[in-house]
C-alpha cells in the first residue's frame, strides 16, 4: 500500500496497489508519471505524522497535560507539613502558597482567554507548559532563608498553568460536536480529581524516595516538558466553530468589550460562575488543609505523634491522594451517568444534578468534623463520599464558539477571585488566630483548624442555590447561543 502525500510516490508501490489518502479514503492505484516522484524520508515522516494528528489523539494529549497541571498544583499540598517545618512558618504563611498561585492564575486567565480567541492556541499552550515546568524545577533549589522566593515561584507557576486551563477546553470544543464533545470534555475534566490525587501521591513518594521534600518538585517538570512537546507536534489548531459548522458564517469578530457585555447578560453563565466559585472555595481550602487536619486528628487520638524531624510521615497524604483519585473519578462517572439519565426526564438536568450534588456534599463536610476527633477511619469515609459528591457539568454550550475561550477564562477568574484565591489563606489565618491562646496544645491546634474549615459548608449550600438559579435560565441561554 502507498500513502498519497505531497504529490510523491512512495517507493515499492506497484500498479496493482491501492492508495490510502490522508483523509482515509481509497482511490485506484496510481502509476508513476512525470508528476510523481519517490518520497523523501522527511516526506514519509510528515505523512505518518499527519495521520497521527486525529481529534482523539489531540484530546488525549490535552487531557494528559491537564492531569499534569493539577498534579503540579497539589504536589505542594502533599508535602505542606515538611515545607512548614523546613521554613518554620505557620498555617497562614503555608496557605499563602496556594493563595498567590490562584491569584496569579485568575489575573492571567482573562488575558489568555483574549489571546486564545485570536491567536494560535497550541503555541500558547505549549509555551505555558514549558514556563511552569521550568519555574517549578528551579523552586526545588530554594534554601530555608528565602521562603518569599518559594511564594514568588508559585505565583509564576500560576501564570503558566492559567494559559492551559483557559484555552485547552476550547480546542476540544472545536474538534467535536454534541455528545462526543460532552464525552471528551468529561474525560478532560477527569484530570481535576485524578491530577489532584496524583499530586499528593507523587509528592509523598518522591519525598520518601529522595529523603527530602524538594524532590517532590522535580518530577512534574520532566513530565511537563514531554506534554508541551506532544502538544506542539500532535495537536492541530482547528478553526473556531468548525465542529459546529458555523466557521464560515462568523465572518466578523466582536471586540473583547462586546464579548464581556454578552457574557454578563447570559444569566445561566453568570449563576454557574458564582456556583463554581463556591466549589472553588471549598475544594481550595480542603485540598490544602484536610491532610493536615487528619494528621492533627491522629495526634489527638494518640495514634500518631507530632512531626519534629524531617521528612514527616507521608501516610495521610498518600491515603488522601488515593481517595481523591478513586472517588473523584467515580464522582465524575456517576455524575455523567446521572445527568444522561436525568436528561430523559428534563432538559435542565445539567445544572440540577450539580445543585443536588453540592447540597448533599455539605452534609458530609459536617460529618468529617463530627467524627474526626474519635475515628480517623470515619473521617476518611466521610471525605470519600464528599469527593464523590463534588462534580460539575461543563456549560460551554450556552456560549457561542468565538467567545468560549473568553468565557472559560473569565469564569476561571471569578471562581478563583471569589473562591480558592482567598480560602486557603483565610482558613489558615483563622486557625492561627484561634491558636494564639493555646499555641502549644495539640488538641487546640486540631480544633482551631476544624473551626476554621466549618466556614466551607455554608459556602457550599450557597453554591447549590446558585446552580438552582442556573437551571431557571439554562434552556433560554442555550437556545440563544444555538440561534446565533
Amino acid at each position: 500500500m502507498c500513502v498519497e502525500s505531497d504529490e510523491c510516490e512512495i517507493e515499492g508501490c506497484s500498479s496493482s496497489d491501492e492508495v490510502h489518502t490522508l483523509s482515509g479514503s481509497m482511490s485506484p492505484a496510481l502509476k508513476s508519471s512525470a508528476d510523481l516522484h519517490p518520497c523523501k524520508p522527511g516526506q514519509k515522516f510528515r505523512a505518518a505524522l499527519l495521520r497521527c494528528r486525529s481529534p482523539l489523539v489531540a484530546a488525549g494529549i490535552l487531557s494528559f497535560g491537564n492531569v499534569l497541571n493539577y498534579m503540579d498544583r497539589y504536589t505542594v499540598a502533599g508535602v505542606l507539613l515538611d515545607i512548614q517545618k523546613h521554613f518554620d512558618v505557620g498555617d497562614s504563611s503555608a496557605g499563602l502558597l496556594q493563595t498567590v498561585f490562584i491569584c496569579s492564575f485568575m489575573i492571567a486567565a482573562p488575558i489568555f482567554g483574549y489571546l486564545g480567541d485570536r491567536f494560535n492556541r497550541k503555541v500558547i499552550l505549549s509555551c505555558g507548559i514549558f514556563f511552569w515546568s521550568f519555574v517549578t524545577l528551579l523552586s526545588s533549589f530554594i534554601t530555608k532563608d528565602y521562603y518569599w522566593l518559594l511564594v514568588l515561584s508559585r505565583c509564576l507557576v500560576g501564570i503558566g498553568e492559567s494559559s492551559y486551563s483557559s484555552i485547552s477546553p476550547t480546542i476540544i470544543g472545536d474538534l467535536f460536536t454534541n455528545n462526543k464533545r460532552t464525552v471528551m470534555l468529561s474525560v478532560f475534566y477527569l484530570a481535576i480529581p485524578l491530577g489532584s490525587g496524583l499530586g499528593y501521591i507523587l509528592g509523598s513518594i518522591a519525598k520518601d524516595a529522595g529523603g527530602d521534600w524538594f524532590w517532590a518538585l522535580r518530577v512534574s517538570p520532566m513530565l511537563g516538558l514531554i506534554a508541551g512537546t506532544l502538544v506542539l507536534i500532535f495537536v492541530t489548531e482547528p478553526k473556531r466553530g468548525s465542529a459546529d459548522h458555523i466557521a464560515g458564517r462568523m465572518q466578523t469578530r466582536t471586540s473583547w468589550l462586546c464579548d464581556m457585555k454578552a457574557l454578563a447578560k447570559n444569566r445561566s453563565y453568570v449563576f454557574s460562575s458564582l456556583a463554581s466559585a463556591a466549589v472553588s472555595f471549598a475544594t481550595g481550602a480542603f485540598g490544602i488543609w484536610i491532610p493536615q487536619y487528619l494528621v492533627r486528628a491522629q495526634v489527638v487520638q494518640k495514634t500518631a505523634v507530632s512531626c519534629t524531624n524531617q521528612p514527616c510521615s507521608s501516610k495521610d497524604s498518600l491515603i488522601f491522594g488515593a481517595i481523591t483519585c478513586v472517588t473523584g473519578l467515580l464522582g465524575v462517572v456517576i455524575g455523567a451517568v446521572t445527568t444522561r439519565l436525568c436528561r430523559q426526564k428534563t432538559e435542565r438536568a445539567d445544572p440540577l444534578v450539580c445543585a443536588v450534588s453540592m447540597l448533599g456534599s455539605a452534609i458530609f463536610i459536617c460529618l468529617i468534623f463530627v467524627v474526626a476527633k474519635k475515628s480517623i477511619v470515619g473521617a476518611y469515609v466521610s471525605s470519600s463520599v464528599l469527593t464523590v459528591q463534588f462534580q460539575l457539568q461543563n456549560m460551554l454550550y450556552v456560549v457561542i464558539p468565538t467567545r468560549r475561550a473568553t468565557a472559560v477564562a473569565f469564569q476561571g477568574f471569578t471562581s478563583h477571585l471569589l473562591g480558592d484565591a482567598g480560602s486557603p489563606y483565610l482558613i489558615g489565618l483563622i486557625s492561627d488566630s484561634l491558636q494564639q491562646s493555646y499555641a502549644t496544645s495539640a488538641l487546640w491546634q486540631f480544633l482551631s483548624l476544624g473551626y476554621a474549615l466549618m466556614l466551607c459548608p455554608f459556602v457550599i449550600v450557597l453554591g447549590g442555590m446558585f446552580f438552582l438559579a442556573t437551571a431557571l435560565f439554562f434552556l433560554d441561554d442555550r437556545d440563544k447561543a444555538e440561534n446565533q
